[in-house]
């Protein structure tokens, strides 16, 4: 690792001052920051969330307060507010906004699974339902 600063270092002398700054900051990050999980977002949409139901009178139980919508640039919307969230590799977490600290297991292309505060799946599942 030493080699690799010393060497951007004395490259980042022929460089202009802003780019010599961006190489030396590049060759000094830890080499394992990066820990294999690419970032994605989900399919824009309403995502309708449920909780199982009774065999007897309905399959599932909406939860109508727990619903939000995806929309570009990584962010959702419910009725309360806006915000952001962040899926790394199948770990789905509102980062800002009414449900910020929420998190969430991605299950499926349009389908998320609350995750209880152990990190266990939890019952609560949201599924698109329709585009935005």
């Amino acid at each position: 690792m030493k080699t690799v600063i010393a060497l951007a270092l004395s490259q980042a002398r022929r460089m202009p001052p802003a780019l010599a700054i961006a190489a030396t900051i590049w060759a000094a990050a830890p080499a394992l920051a990066f820990d294999g999980s690419t970032l994605k977002t989900m399919p824009r949409g309403t995502y309708q969330c449920a909780l199982p139901g009774d065999a007897e009178l309905a399959p599932m139980r909406y939860v109508a307060e727990e619903s939000f919508t995806i929309g570009a640039s990584s962010s959702y919307s419910t009725a309360q507010g806006r915000g952001i969230y962040l899926l790394k590799g199948k770990n789905f977490t509102f980062t800002s906004g009414p449900k910020r600290g929420q998190k969430f297991r991605h299950t499926g292309t349009h389908e998320l699974q609350k995750l209880e505060n152990d990190g266990s799946l939890g019952k609560l599942i949201c599924s698109r339902t329709s585009l935005t």
